[in-house]
This record gives structure tokens, sequence and C-alpha cells, in this order.
């Protein structure tokens, strides 16, 4: 058994295991759809896929990947609301961020449902993004959003009280209202293909502070979670680590059914699919065994306590069997300005991420590279996810998942119908009120392990992106270092000086405070600047690499269209309107001299290959 791996564009290890005699996880019958030498049935490393992009598996294979999916993005899910209870003031009403953990589940599978079918049309989930948080925690970080004192006394705290109520909505609310108004933006940069022209000017310089910011200033929230019990926190964090990086090769004998094996046992990758789940499950487990044998504290006040299983248990008995997220659930969203400016930095990071993301998905699900057409339609579809997202009341933005791009390289199954069957056990998952409910239950010391080491991955995916670029050049130490470093000075100083900033307008304030206290909108635009004015060759920048990275070669327009282009015929009927041409979400077709043209390479290309394959057949009869 020997490991195999690929760099995504955004800097993650999508490690593929290749057996000695078999090329995947899952012993599934390869339905290539066409030829080889198109390249469609291989992955990005050439080794055989067992469904590609637009094969469709048995349906009980379909539900198992499928949840599989679902489960490999749960912990990304699941963190965003956890994390922004606290500036909602919600850190004591379990009940409420159990809605929002079935609110985020049933709006991330209406979006990987439409990126699926209408978007650039690969196997990949949307689900919350982290690019978000920061501008969205500065913004509730402003005077006029501070939580009052006595919601954060749990004895004080009333969750069906109509003050608390108003409270927690009045901010979510604003926070609907800023994604709605941001997303807008998004929709328009994808849809009218402004994202090929801000490629040219946003590079690895650009994108490895502004990522990295993402993560590095919850290093607060993180500590504070896993301090409520340190011993239960790093628990949680050996069990990640063991199964994510020391048992990742090892191989569980499940038992599987195939038509020609009968019953059988195939070796599954667990721990490396699912390191993350198998952690918290394993840590959740402890807690409750020394909740039971009394070894935590009972004393609300004593260290520990927060570990224990019943102190957030009693959220299950009051969850309902079934809920329904609906638009406006927490009320008409509110907007401010302070708040669209800095949501605007995490839309521009979010896009770039998602490109990259494409690319990736598109190398080993064994599809061509993706056309402009679209990378253009799947950002303009995600931005109608944050649309939707802001709709609903998730607290986030949605984006797509590099965690689930990199299940596609473990299981070598690109099907977009798996994708479709996890979205559908999203919907379930948010209407099932009590899953929802069963996940904000975790304690807390669990929680900050699990943040300690997904924070630490994303910083590291963010600073991964400079390998690109060539480190070895003062002009890019230079940029990076202090763009990353004042990226944290400005927003602490700024933070705990605010009345220094004050300009007498409520409003301008408000834009200049939210701005300055959100770390990757400092860091990422003091980058983008400095790696624009200051001179440096396109290879030492690292735009030579990148722009390399995302070609693949020239592809048949016959297999683009088969993987990209829209389903149920509108592909074929509505985007062959003359003037549908020159809009950038739809494909430009080619006359029928060049397609003739195409047709008649391929066939040459065909015969030669035909040729060859004889003469080796006549020679080999000669040998014999």
């Amino acid at each position: 058994m020997t490991p195999s791996s690929d760099k995504d564009l955004n800097g993650l290890d999508n490690p593929s295991f290749v057996g000695e005699h078999e090329s995947h996880c899952h012993s599934s019958p390869a339905h290539a759809a066409w030829g080889p030498e198109e390249g469609e049935g291989t992955g990005h490393n050439g080794t055989k896929l067992g469904y590609t992009v637009t094969d469709v598996p048995p349906w009980y294979l379909c539900i198992l990947l499928g949840i599989q999916h679902f489960l490999t993005a749960m912990g990304g899910l699941v963190a965003i609301p956890l994390i922004l209870s606290e500036g909602l003031c919600l850190q004591h009403d379990l009940l409420t961020q159990s809605h929002l953990i079935s609110t985020i589940f049933f709006v991330s599978g209406i979006c990987t449902l439409l990126q699926v079918l209408f978007g650039v049309r690969l196997p990949i989930i949307q689900g919350g993004t982290f690019t978000f948080l920061t501008p969205t925690l500065a913004m509730l970080s402003l005077p006029s959003w501070t939580c009052p004192a006595w919601t954060q006394n749990a004895s004080l705290v009333n969750a069906s009280s109509p003050e608390f109520i108003q409270v927690w909505q009045t901010r979510i609310r604003e926070v609907q209202g800023t994604i709605l108004v941001a997303s807008c933006f998004q929709i328009f940069v994808g849809f009218s293909g402004l994202i090929g022209f801000l490629m040219r000017f946003i590079g690895p310089l650009t994108i490895a502070p502004t990522i990295t910011l993402v993560a590095l200033p919850l290093f607060e929230s993180a500590g504070d979670m896993a301090g409520q019990h340190w011993g239960i926190a790093f628990m949680t964090i050996f069990f990640i680590v063991l199964f994510s990086q020391y048992l990742k090769d090892v191989a569980v004998p499940l038992p599987s059914y195939q038509r020609g094996k009968k019953c059988h046992f195939s070796p599954i990758y667990l721990f490396q699919i699912f390191p993350v789940l198998l952690g918290l499950s394993l840590s959740w487990l402890l807690c409750y065994v020394l909740t039971v044998t009394s070894v935590l504290p009972a004393a609300p006040t004593a260290y520990g306590h927060r570990a224990r299983t019943d102190t957030r248990g009693n959220v299950l008995s009051q969850a309902p069997w079934f809920r329904l997220p609906y638009p406006g659930q927490w009320g008409t969203p509110t907007v401010s300005l302070a708040g669209i400016f800095g949501i605007l930095a995490g839309v521009i990071s979010s896009m770039l991420e998602s490109v990259g993301d494409y690319y990736a998905c598109a190398r080993l699900c064994g599809a061509p590279p993706p056309p402009k057409h679209a990378i253009s339609r799947g950002i303009g579809v995600e931005g109608i996810g944050c649309l939707l997202a802001g709709a609903w009341g998730t607290g986030s933005g949605t984006t797509s998942y590099s965690e689930n791009v990199g299940v596609l390289g473990i299981t070598k199954v690109g099907s977009r119908m798996v994708i479709i069957a996890g979205a559908c056990a999203m919907l379930l998952s948010g209407i099932f009120g009590k899953v929802g409910a069963m996940l904000a239950s975790i304690p807390i010391p669990v929680i900050g392990g699990m943040f300690l080491v997904m924070f630490g991955v994303i910083t590291a995916v963010g600073i991964s992106n400079l390998q690109y670029t060539n480190m070895n050049s003062s002009r890019n130490i230079f940029i990076f270092g202090f763009s990353l470093f004042t990226g944290l000075t400005i927003p602490n100083w700024a933070s705990k000086n605010s009345a220094l900033l004050e300009t007498g307008i409520i409003q301008l304030d408000q834009v200049i405070l939210v701005l300055l206290t959100t770390g990757m909108f400092v860091g990422g635009l003091l980058g983008f600047i400095l790696d624009n004015t200051i001179p440096g060759t396109q290879e030492e920048r690292g735009l030579l690499a990148w722009k390399q990275s995302h070609e693949r070669g020239t592809e048949s327009s016959q297999l683009v269209s088969k993987v990209y282009d829209l389903p149920f015929g509108i592909g074929t009927k509505y985007c062959n309107v003359s003037w549908f041409h020159y809009l950038p979400a739809c494909p430009r077709r080619l006359s029928d001299d060049k397609r003739m043209g195409e047709l008649k390479a391929a066939g040459q290309k065909n015969s030669v290959k035909a040729s060859l394959e004889r003469n080796s057949e006549i020679s080999a009869d000669t040998r014999i």
C-alpha cells in the first residue's frame, strides 16, 4: 500500500491510497464514460476511477457515499454556529443553537443541489464559510452590539422571555442583512465574468495572509473553550491526530456486497475519512463515563464542570422531532453599512478559495479543467447560496468545502449523484430537529479541542499558498511577513482604542472600526497593494506557477460539454440562442467549421492510435 498525494490549489493535501492490485478503496466496477484517449475514467495521478463525474453508481452506494460526504463536512458545519453563539449572546441558549445548526444543514443541502445541478456541475459540497466569521464577529463586537452583562450569566437567562429573544434576534437579523447585500456582489462578479479579471491581480501573496488571518484571530475563542477542561480537550486532540495522521494508512475490513463477489470484506480507510467524527465521538463518550462516575465536578463554579454531559444534555428533550427552517424565521433582516464592507472581504476570499477547489475537484473526479463559463456560473451560484443563507439566517454564507474534495481522492468515486445524495442527507438532517440538538449538546472542552486542530489546519492552508512563490526572495518574505503581522497588530489596537477613531459620523465610525478590526481585510489589502506595486517577476510572485497549475492541456469540446453543460436540455436548447453566447455563464459554441476540424483531428488521432496498435500486434506475432 503506497500513498500518493497531490496538492490542491489551496495547499491542502488530498491523499489517495493506491494498493498493489486495487486502485481504489471501494471495489467498484469502473464505468468509463468515454475513451481513455480523452482522459476520462482516470484521476489526476493516472489511477483508475470507480465512477467518473457523469456516471451513476448503484443507489445503495450513492446513499452510503453521500452520507460519508455529509459526515466529513459536519465538523465545519457545526463549528460555525457554535462560534457565533457567543457574539449572538446565545452561549446559554442551547435550543436556539440547535436550530441554527439545523438551519445551516438545511441551507447547505439546498446550495449543494444548486451547485451540482446548475452551478459548476462538479461533485463538490457547499457549506458554511469561515471567511465570514471574522468580519461578522468584528461587527458584533461594536459597542452598539455588545451583549448585555446579564446574558453572560446562565442563572439570569430565560431563553423563552421576549427580552432575551429580542436581544439575540436583533443581532442575527443584522448579520442576515449584511450577508444578503454582500452576496449580491458575488452574484454580479460570478455571472458577469469579473472573476477572471480579478484573478489577474490577486495571487498567492494576497491569498496567503488573507486565509491565514481567518483562523489566527480565533485563538482566544478556541483557548477559552478548551480551557474549561484541558485534559478533555487534549484527549480530543489526541484522538483526532491519532486517526488523521498516524492511522490514516490503516484499512479496516468491513463487510460489503458486490454482484460478482457476493458478500465479502473490503478495506475501508475509516480513520482517514472520519478522523474528526471519531475523535469527537470517543471524547464525548469519555465525558459521559466521567459524568456517570462523578469524576467530573457537579458544582457549576468548579473547574471542569462544563465537561459534564448533563450540563447541555437537556436540549435533546426540548428540541422538536421535526422542524422545517424557512426564510425570515428570525424576523425581517436589517442592514448596516459597516457590516457590508467587512463581509465583502470575506466574499472575495471565499470566491478565490472556491476557484481553487473547482480545479482540484475536476482533477480528482476525472473531468476536464473547468472552462471559464463554468467557473463564472459556479461563483454566481455560490452567491445565490449566500443569498439563501442570509434569507434563512444561518449566520454565515456558503462556499465549496476543500475537505470533501479530498474525499474524492480517497474513494475514487467522483459521481455527481453521490453528492446529490449527500445534499439530500443534509436536507433531512436539517428537518430532523433532534440531530441539531444532539450536536449542540457536545461538551465545551471537546469543541475546544476540535477548534484547536481545525483552526490550526486553516492557518496552515493559508500559508501553504506560498508554495507557488519564490520564498528565497526578500521581496516576498517582506510582503507576507509585514501583511500578516500588521493584520494581527492593527485589529488588536483598534479594538482597544476605538474612541481615537471616532469622526463624529456614527455610520462612518462603524465602517472604519469593523474594517480595522477585521484582520483578514487588513492583511489581505496590504498583501494586494504591495504585491501589485513592488516590482517582481511573474515567476517570483508565484503567478506563473499558479496559472500553470490551473491548466492541464486542451480537451475535446464534446467532453467539456458533456460535463459542464446545464442539465434538462437547458444547455442545448436555450444556450444555443445567438445572443446567449455573449453571456459569461454560457458556453461559446464552436462554428461548424471549427467543430468539423476538431472531429477530423480526433479521427486522425484515433486512426494513428489504431495503426500503432496493429503494428505492435504484428511485431508481437513476428517475435512469437
